[in-house]
């Protein structure tokens, strides 16, 4: 079975994706308030999308070896059974374990390789998701029993640590990627009505 656990956490390490810092704001104006809403209303979406595209792949995967997934709750955690005994059929269930981040490693690739306009805040959204919940799972999330990390390295020739590298550094390619695209320059910021940046904190002077 694999415990579903979410990556939330990993997304403060992302805050460094940032190329350049953001200028804050001396003034708001509706126009500014909608675009950041905007903004962050389908940034969250795109980072939601990646994370279901996560559990998606190992829906699929369980499926794709034989097995018979089914959804609960572990402790008050979503949880995703794979079906799979890792005992009888290792492979499968290494197939299984692996498919949530091998997904996302390979969404991200395609949005970065695929000639198409980029930079829009979904598209970041989707790509943040990738990496943050990569950053999870070789960090906070590796140690646990049912992490994918541990169920990867358990039915395996590969360590933890092996398995890590591996997903980090694809993750850690990404970044760099992103880092030196001008599409996204200020990863986590809106673009205001005049031309500038705006980012989700605003501060109001009083003369």
């Amino acid at each position: 079975m694999r415990r579903l656990l979410l990556p939330g956490a990993g997304l403060a390490a992302l805050l460094w994706l940032c190329p350049a810092p953001a200028r804050a704001q001396a003034a708001s104006t509706p126009a500014a308030s909608h675009s950041q809403a905007h903004f962050w209303k389908h940034f969250v979406l795109g980072f939601g999308t990646s994370i279901l595209a996560h559990e998606a792949g190992h829906v699929v995967a369980a499926y794709a070896v034989g097995g018979h997934p089914s959804f609960g709750f572990d402790r008050g955690r979503p949880t995703i059974y794979s079906g799979i005994d890792s005992r009888i059929d290792p492979h499968d269930q290494f197939i299984f374990s692996s498919a949530g981040l091998t997904v996302q490693a390979l969404l991200n690739e395609a949005i970065l390789d695929i000639p198409h306009t980029r930079g829009s805040s979904f598209e970041r959204g989707v790509l943040a998701g990738g990496i943050a919940t990569t950053l999870f799972y070789i960090t906070l999330g590796r140690n646990a029993n049912v992490s994918d990390v541990s169920f990867m390295a358990a039915t395996s020739s590969l360590t933890k640590g092996e398995v890590s590298l591996i997903y980090g550094g694809i993750a850690a390619l990404q970044t760099l990627r992103i880092w030196h695209d001008p599409a996204y320059a200020h990863f986590f910021t809106a673009p205001n009505p005049r031309g500038g940046m705006d980012i989700g904190v605003r501060l109001q002077h009083d003369l």
